[in-house]
């Protein structure tokens, strides 16, 4: 039977460190707790990484998150040779919050991407420095200038990021609000994880169970690197941070 984690991360995705309870270890070594801030991998963005901390200070490094049956159930990796802690045993857990804030804000610029380039989403893998977007359109008719322009335009803006939930019946009523072309979201528990930008969220609202910024500013600089053509009708769009280079 699978176990429950609860997730904290869910509901602020700024929380650093954390204390938890080891509920069990699986047969390959995975640490199971009570509750967790690490992120598990899915919709294109990686589980974090850090320490689980005992009470004798001894630590424990985590390699990788991952999800076990369900979405619910986070399965903590660590990295191999390692002792491994006690059911029952309280740990205090600390992410590699420098890697996570990467994250957040290479996230929170993928979704404003699928604002500047509104096509249905093919593909995307968020990581540190360097993220794609794939989409389904015929012909591009886009520059590298005009995105990233276009892109700095609502980073500029500060506009606020936040998550909200709705009712299955209402994703059903609103289907545009789904902007992947393969990917359904998650159905079963009755709620649907919304994420928002801007007030009342007039700039955009797509389901994601992903860590993002609190605002479209802090994502800071970011410019398109590259665009690909995959296929007939495929377009693969390369984010990375800082300034487009001149050359």
């Amino acid at each position: 039977m699978a176990q429950r984690t609860e997730a904290l991360f869910r509901d602020d995705a700024y929380l650093k460190t954390a204390d938890a309870q080891v509920v069990a270890i699986n047969d390959r070594g995975g640490i199971l707790l009570d509750r967790t801030i690490f992120y598990a991998t899915s919709g294109g963005q990686p589980g974090d990484t850090g320490l689980l901390e005992r009470a004798d200070g001894s630590r424990i490094a985590i390699a990788a998150t991952i999800t076990g049956e369900t979405k619910d159930e986070i399965i903590h990796v660590p990295t191999p040779e390692q002792a491994l802690p006690s059911v029952g045993e309280k740990l205090r857990l600390n992410i590699d919050w420098q890697r996570r804030h990467l994250l957040m804000r290479m996230h929170a610029a993928c979704h404003l991407l699928t604002v500047v380039c509104p096509f249905p989403i093919t593909g995307a893998a968020v990581a540190e420095d360097d993220s794609r977007v794939d989409f389904d359109i015929p012909d591009a008719g886009f520059t590298k200038e005009d995105v990233t322009a276009r892109l700095m335009e609502l980073v500029r803006a500060d506009h606020p990021i936040f998550t909200r939930l709705i009712t299955e019946e209402e994703l059903s009523a609103n289907p545009g609000l789904v902007k992947s072309k393969n990917v359904r979201p998650p159905v079963g528990t009755g709620r649907i994880r919304l994420v928002c930008i801007g007030e009342n969220a007039s700039v955009d609202s797509q389901p994601c169970g992903g860590t993002h910024v609190k605002s479209t500013g802090e994502v800071g600089e970011i410019h398109i690197g590259k665009i690909e053509k995959k296929g007939r009708e495929n377009r693969r769009f390369r984010i990375r941070f800082g300034p487009m280079p001149t050359n």
